[in-house]
């Protein structure tokens, strides 16, 4: 099980910025990680925002070893995965970010694929 995301620093500022400019709507995207830390997000096609939801059609993404897990915005300041959330969890890998209003560092929290909280370790 995974006790820890390690996440490059510009790629987070970067996740903020995504969810600032998406809001009031939410954001997604896939976390691509190379030796061990997240370096990029892949954002799939065909997404539909809403304020509450994101839909997209799975069979868009590409096949990729690369993606250890998902990220997503909620517009409201609630960093809690929803039912919905955690069904999503179970479906892509092993590390999952929530970026949630006011959209600073404090308010991303990472989980496991279970809805576990884990620490993000920041790396230059």
């Amino acid at each position: 099980m995974v006790a820890k995301v390690r996440i490059r620093e510009e790629l987070l500022d970067y996740l903020l910025e995504l969810a600032r400019n998406a809001h009031p709507n939410e954001f997604m995207g896939f976390l691509r990680a190379k030796n061990g830390v997240v370096e990029e997000v892949l954002i799939a096609p065909d997404i539909r925002p809403g304020p509450t939801s994101v839909f997209f059609n799975t069979w868009m993404l590409p096949l990729d070893d690369s993606i250890v897990g998902t990220v997503h915005s909620h517009p409201a300041p609630i960093p809690d995965p929803s039912p919905q959330d955690l069904w999503f969890f179970s479906k892509f890998g092993g590390v999952h970010l929530i970026v949630f209003y006011p959209y600073s560092r404090e308010n991303v929290w990472a989980y496991n694929s279970e809805g576990s909280r884990i620490e993000i370790e920041l790396v230059p």
